[in-house]
């Protein structure tokens, strides 16, 4: 769902608005109202592109319910719309009016009015108008609120004039940021959070007349305009009206330069005077201010100087602009100083307040204002997923985020804000971006090199957006598969994450963070710290989550040897940013019980920053200091004592920046802690050379989604391919044969691509663009009728292909028995049935972890598990019809039932219906000569492991590998499984002449 009304910034309405019923409030001439909704049956329950009322919220628990509900005591007619809520994040509802149409025309109105069902709880309601732009998705926001602090119903009319542009959410380009009314696509209404209610709502309609006078704005261009000392600000002044009519009347623009920290005659020349713009002045007509700055000697910290315009004739600018002189010829400005000096000598000049600032992260939707950007000296930013301009396009991130750096310029030291997204398996927040194989498909690759290669790939289109942080990889190791988040890991082996976080330098670059600065890197995020794949199944405490954020319960040893290895990699690699996970950690035999991992000190200090000499910083996920029990200050004290020197707090910026300023104060959090965490977060600031380049440089857009970066996302999704099964030499598919396509994945963009993708869940259907599975069959092969339930005939068709498997979820939401399972959908289950019992079939499985396929496998002569294989489905057509061959292998163990779960490498039970590792090819050749040739593998091996030879050493154990499972074939006992599962754990670990033994011991056992 988009994030259509986020926590937004509004003009409280108390004490403003004329509440009062529609007769009184009216004046004797104006004309009747025009309705906009009745809420009796004339406007549907519709979402986009159709005309109707929709709700959306932050999670699946958000959105409001609605009703069409009889009332005696109805305002007008007989029903009003009513629902009840409880939100935690934002939620609430929209009536968009259809795409197809022509907006509607308000400007003959002086405003809105509607009926409310005051509940009296103080809580306010933001109301927000579609203005503009393509349709009611597309248009600018403009907003306002009201607080509910009556009871009974009461007409509430709101003028125009009263509606906020809101900044934090809108297009980018090609819309003026005037109310013009003339295009009108709709208003939304943002319910409160805190707490269950209900609400009641009814004849929503215009009123009065348009005042002619209110319908001039006056606006600037930019709200901030940075000048070096000794050069010139122009600030453009324009005058714009409703409907861009002329202006009726003349509107004046008295200007002065007034407060501010620059002093005025030293600092600037000081300017004063009068724009007129006639009656009959074009809208659009603009004048300019110039404001002279002064050049000294001295080096100095940036210093304001506000420009107050007093506006008669029209309304004002939401805020005046102001000139900013940047700082200069301070130390830390200086590029050709030591990072380490850069940061200490800034960090000297800093106030409690600002690096407090510094530590605070918000969400860019979240902001009141954008000025709050300065006034709360806010070290960061994010976009959580689907928190997206619009249109979603690169240019309008590059132009959302520069307008976000821009407000950083009117602080005191100008420290640029770092901006951060979950680029998890390529800029996947972005339409039309290269969309990657999901971790668990790059682990089923076996191939380091494709793991760097994606993270080259991303960074550079995540870079060219004007984005330097990415909160990836996930370096997770999943035990269990019911897990949400399973295919965010790209593996149950340690051994195997750790082999595949090249992917750290292929976003950042060089382990020194050298190559930081570059326009095609990133800043990287080991995360989640540590053990978030080993949470108990039940564990959770999180909502409907029944694995995801709860307790990992493990041995000492056991968190050493599986959940810590990776992280030590990670470091080792010089990762610029670690993030805790939600989880609790238990460790088993310290009598401390489950701990919170953002309040573990021992393990964020003492382990990850201390033994592990991480010196990057730590950045809390998403709003998770709130689960560590205790107040909100004993949250931010426990926290950031334990080592967070960033907290990730979307919502609660002000809060958090307010209380851990009060914390130091008070003494609980000390300074030194402070400073430590202000350096460790200016340090990276320095290293990607924001302080030199705050803004986007867009040169590398034009790569974005191109041939070239989709050929890589291609390859990586043909090596993700695992062929389980193959009875009768089925793949590779021939062109000359006529294939029947069958299955609910096999033409679905966005469920090949999986759960964030485009917004946090992802969702079904064409949400980007792309290849589906399909359309690469088309192109490979000559002959391919589809039927997605089979329902056409099968007849005169030499084999099938059913791609069969998920839909899109994240986290918690995809945790089994949270509304999902690992069997097939009942649709996907009877097209198997019936393609596989009309010819040969292949199955092809688009998924985020493994699928029961239970009594079916005996009808299936073909099973390769896809993954979800991103948006290029030509790289799985290149494996199906031969182009390359099958060479991927499991990254987990495919269990035979949920009752074997938890099932993973090593166990000492273990009977898997294909073990980890396991991966069949469609070579030419597979090698043979049975046990006298394992004995000459054998001894190869043991001279590659000595030599340290790991390319020699990977291809014999390989090729021990494919004679293994020649023999095997599809009777896979637990004596032949265990051996080969630990066989492909020992050769990730360098220890091949093991390996070689213990598929020696499978192929006796098979």
């Amino acid at each position: 769902m988009r994030r259509t009304a986020l926590l937004v910034s509004a003009t409280l309405l108390t004490g403003l608005l004329p509440f009062a019923v529609a007769g009184p409030a009216s004046g004797a001439d104006d004309p009747a109202p025009v309705p906009v909704d009745n809420f009796e049956g004339e406007i549907p329950f519709a979402n986009p592109p159709a005309e109707g009322i929709f709700t959306w919220g932050s999670d699946t628990d958000d959105p409001p319910t609605l009703e069409l509900a009889a009332r005696d005591d109805a305002p007008q007619g007989e029903k009003v719309l009513s629902g009840t809520y409880d939100i935690s994040g934002y939620g609430g509802f929209t009536h968009d009016f259809a795409f197809d149409k022509p907006a509607h025309d308000w400007s003959a109105s002086k405003g809105i009015r509607f009926w409310w069902d005051g509940r009296n709880n103080g809580k306010k309601v933001n109301f927000e108008l579609k203005d503009g732009g393509a349709n009611g998705e597309a248009s600018e926001l403009w907003t306002t609120s009201f607080t509910d602090d009556w009871t009974g119903w009461k007409q509430l009319e709101i003028p125009f004039t009263d509606f906020t542009y809101r900044t934090d959410y809108q297009p980018v380009g090609g819309i003026d940021q005037v109310l013009g009314l003339t295009g009108m696509w709709g208003y939304a209404l943002t319910l409160p959070v805190g707490g269950a209610d209900q609400f009641a709502m009814d004849g929503v309609e215009l009123y009065g007349k348009a005042d002619q006078a209110l319908r001039a704005n006056v606006v600037t261009d930019a709200a901030v305009y940075p000048v070096k000392e000794g050069r010139s600000a122009a600030v453009k002044i324009t005058v714009a009206t409703t409907g861009s009519a002329p202006i009726d009347e003349p509107v004046t623009v008295a200007y002065e330069t007034a407060g501010g920290t620059g002093e005025s005659g030293k600092d600037y020349t000081p300017v004063e005077g009068e724009l007129t713009f006639p009656a009959g002045t074009a809208s659009g007509t603009s004048r300019t201010v110039t404001v002279a700055t002064l050049r000294d000697k001295a080096g100095e910290n940036a210093e304001t100087v506000p420009l107050k315009l007093t506006v008669t004739g029209a309304k004002a600018p939401a805020e005046n602009p102001q000139v900013v002189i940047d700082a200069h010829g301070l130390p830390y400005l200086d590029a050709k100083l030591p990072v380490k000096k850069r940061v200490a000598d800034l960090l000297s000049r800093m106030s409690l307040a600002e690096k407090a600032g510094q530590m605070t992260q918000a969400e860019r939707g979240a902001l009141t204002t954008p000025g709050d950007i300065a006034s709360y000296d806010l070290g960061s930013l994010l976009s959580g997923g689907g928190s997206t301009p619009t249109p979603n396009t690169p240019e309008a991130w590059a132009k959302m985020i520069d307008g976000f750096q821009l407000r950083a310029q009117a602080t005191r030291f100008q420290i640029p804000l770092i901006y951060g997204v979950d680029a998890v398996h390529g800029h996947n927040n972005l339409v039309g971006a290269t969309i990657m194989p999901h971790n668990i498909g790059i682990g089923a690759t076996r191939d380091p090199q494709v793991a760097y290669e994606a993270g080259k790939v991303t960074a550079a289109e995540v870079r060219a957006t004007g984005i330097p942080w990415d909160f990836a990889p996930c370096l997770c190791v999943t035990r269990d598969e019911r897990w949400g988040r399973t295919y965010e890991s790209f593996g149950e082996d340690p051994a195997l994450v750790e082999s595949m976080e090249t992917v750290i330098q292929g976003l950042q670059g060089a382990p020194s963070g050298k190559d930081l600065k570059r326009n095609d890197k990133v800043l990287a995020t080991a995360k989640h710290f540590v053990a978030d794949g080993g949470t108990e199944y039940g564990s959770s405490t999180t909502g409907t989550y029944t694995i995801d954020q709860g307790i990992t319960k493990v041995t000492r040893q056991e968190l050493e040897a599986v959940h810590l290895a990776p992280y030590q990699d990670a470091v080792d690699r010089g990762v610029g940013t670690v993030m805790p996970s939600y989880s609790s950690l238990d460790i088993l035999g310290d009598s401390e019980g489950p701990v919170k991992m953002h309040a573990d000190a021992a393990m964020i200090n003492g382990v990850l920053k201390d033994r592990m000499g991480f010196d990057g910083f730590v950045i809390s996920d998403w709003q998770a200091i709130d689960q560590i029990p205790g107040d909100y200050a004993s949250d931010v004290r426990t926290s950031v004592n334990a080592g967070l020197d960033m907290i990730m707090v979307p919502y609660a910026y002000k809060d958090f920046h307010r209380t851990l300023s009060d914390e130091v104060t008070a003494g609980r959090i000390s300074g030194k802690r402070i400073d430590d965490a202000v350096s460790r977060i200016l340090t990276q600031k320095f290293k990607l050379g924001l302080f030199e380049k705050p803004y986007a440089d867009t040169s590398g857009a034009s790569a974005i989604g191109s041939a070239k970066h989709r050929a890589v996302a291609r390859e990586a999704a043909a090596e993700s391919q695992v062929l389980l099964k193959n009875a009768g030499g089925v793949l590779p598919l021939k062109k000359s044969q006529k294939v029947y396509v069958a299955g609910s994945n096999a033409d679905d963009i966005g469920n090949q691509a999986g759960g964030w993708t485009i917004t946090w869940q992802g969702s079904s259907g064409k949400i980007t663009d792309g290849t589906t599975i399909l359309e690469g069959m088309r192109k490979a092969g000559s002959a391919v009728t589809y039927s997605q339930d089979a329902s056409a005939p099968t007849d005169g068709h030499d084999v099938g292909v059913v791609v069969v498997g998920e839909t899109p979820y994240a986290e918690g939401i995809g945790d089994v028995g949270n509304g999902n399972d690992l069997a097939f959908s009942a649709a996907d289950r009877a097209a198997v049935d019936k393609v596989c019992g009309a010819m040969k079939c292949a199955v092809l499985i688009v998924s985020g972890r493994p699928q029961l396929v239970g009594d079916q496998l005996g009808d299936i002569d073909a099973l390769v598990a896809s993954w979800l294989p991103g948006t290029e489905g030509d790289g799985v057509a290149d494996v199906l019809y031969g182009k390359r061959a099958f060479t991927g292998q499991l990254p987990l163990t495919w269990p035979k039932s949920e009752a074997q779960l938890p099932i993973n490498v090593g166990d000492s039970s273990y009977d898997p219906q294909f073990p980890y590792g396991w991966g069949l090819t469609t070579l030419t050749s597979v090698p043979g000569g049975g046990t006298s040739a394992l004995k000459a593998l054998a001894v190869a091996a043991a001279v590659a492991e000595k030599a340290g030879s790991e390319t020699a050493g990977r291809a014999i154990v390989t090729k021990a590998r494919l004679l293994v499972q020649q023999k095997m074939g599809q009777t896979i006992t637990a004596a032949s499984a265990k051996p080969f599962a630990d066989a492909d754990h020992l050769l990730l670990t360098g220890r091949y002449g093991q390996a070689v033994a213990k598929l020696t011991a499978a192929y006796r056992a098979a």
